[in-house]
C-alpha cells in the first residue's frame, strides 16, 4: 500500500507539472501574439508616417476661441449670438482621434451650420494666385469679403490641424499634404468652405486672378477653378467682374483676351452669367503702387503726343 500511494503522489505531481508548463506556454505565446499584434497596429498607425506638411498649430483651441471671440466683436458685432467654445468643439470633433487621411464632409458639417452666416451681395470677392493683394485690398476696403473675411475663413487662415488615431489624438508633428492624400482634414475643410462661400454669393461677384504667371491667369485645378465657379449661383449672381493683375514692373503674360480667361469666360457664359474684365483694376493697381510710387507703371498720367 506504501508503494502505490508513493507511486499516485508521483502521478499527481506529474501531472501538475505538466499542467503548469502547458500554463506557462500558453502564457508566453499570448504575450508573443500580443507583442506581433501591437507591433502590426503601430506599423500601420498613420502616426508612426512622417507626413510633409507642418504639423497642427500650437494652442489651437485658444488660437481658434481667440480669433471667434475677436471676430464677432470687433469686425462683425451683428453675429454676436455664435457660440465660439461650441464652434471649437465641433471643429475638433472634426479631427481628433481620426486618421487624417480619412476626413469627409460629415465631419466637418456641425461646424459648416453652426459657424455660417450671411453674405451682402455685391461684396463677394474670390481670387487665384493673388492672395496677399487681395487680402491688402479688403483691409483697406470694406466692400468687399473674401472667404478669408468670413468666420470660417477668418478662424482657420494659415493655421493647420490633423487627428491620430492614439492619444493625445492630435498630431503636432506633421499633417499630410493634399498630394499624400486627398481627404486630409484641411483640403477637406477648404472644399467645403469654399463652396458654402459661392453658394452664398449674390448680385455682382469680383475675382481677382493673376496676369503676370505664365501658366495662365485661370487654372481649373485651383480652388476657384474647381469649386467655387461652378457653385455660383446664376438666380442669385447677375455679373461676373474679373479683375486681371498684373504685378508692377512684372511680366504682362495675359490679358483679358488670353487663352485662360477665355476658358474662364466660356464657363461662365454656358452657366448664363454676365461677364466684365478689367485689366489692372485701377483701385487695387494704385494699392499696388503704394509699395511702388516711383515706377512708371505707376504714374496718374502720361504725357499725350
Amino acid at each position: 500500500m506504501p508503494f502505490q500511494q508513493g507511486s499516485a503522489r508521483t502521478r499527481q505531481r506529474t501531472v501538475l507539472l505538466v499542467g503548469i508548463v502547458v500554463l506557462l506556454a500558453a502564457l508566453v505565446l499570448a504575450v508573443v501574439l500580443a507583442s506581433l499584434l501591437t507591433h502590426g497596429k503601430q506599423q500601420d498607425s498613420p502616426k508612426m508616417l512622417k507626413w510633409k506638411d507642418r504639423g497642427t498649430t500650437r494652442n489651437l483651441q485658444e488660437v481658434i476661441v481667440g480669433r471667434c471671440y475677436n471676430y464677432i466683436t470687433e469686425r462683425y458685432p451683428e453675429l454676436g449670438d455664435k457660440d465660439c467654445l461650441k464652434i471649437w468643439e465641433s471643429l475638433k470633433d472634426a479631427f481628433i482621434y481620426k486618421n487624417p487621411c480619412n476626413i469627409t464632409s460629415e465631419d466637418y458639417q456641425p461646424l459648416m451650420e453652426l459657424a455660417s452666416h450671411p453674405i451682402p451681395c455685391n461684396k463677394s470677392l474670390f481670387w487665384s494666385k493673388t492672395n496677399d493683394l487681395v487680402h491688402r485690398y479688403t483691409k483697406s476696403n470694406q466692400n468687399f469679403i473674401t472667404l478669408e473675411d468670413t468666420l470660417l475663413g477668418y478662424m482657420a487662415d494659415r493655421i493647420s490641424w490633423c487627428g491620430d488615431p492614439s492619444a493625445p489624438g492630435i498630431n503636432y508633428e506633421s499633417c499630410p499634404k493634399r498630394s499624400e492624400c486627398e481627404s486630409n482634414p484641411s483640403s477637406v475643410f477648404w472644399k467645403m468652405a469654399s463652396k458654402m462661400f459661392a453658394e452664398a454669393a449674390c448680385g455682382v461677384v469680383q475675382v481677382m486672378l493673376n496676369g503676370s504667371i505664365e501658366a495662365g491667369a485661370f487654372r481649373s485645378s485651383s480652388t476657384f477653378g474647381s469649386i467655387e465657379v461652378f457653385n455660383l449661383n446664376p438666380d442669385k449672381v447677375s455679373e461676373v467682374h474679373i479683375w486681371l493683375m498684373h504685378d508692377i514692373g512684372g511680366p504682362q503674360s495675359e490679358s483679358c483676351s488670353g487663352h485662360s480667361i477665355q476658358r474662364l469666360k466660356n464657363i461662365l457664359e454656358e452657366r448664363n452669367f454676365k461677364i466684365i474684365c478689367e485689366d489692372d483694376y485701377r483701385p487695387v493697381q494704385l494699392l499696388q503702387c503704394v509699395q511702388n510710387p516711383d515706377h512708371t507703371d505707376c504714374r496718374l498720367c502720361t504725357n499725350s503726343t
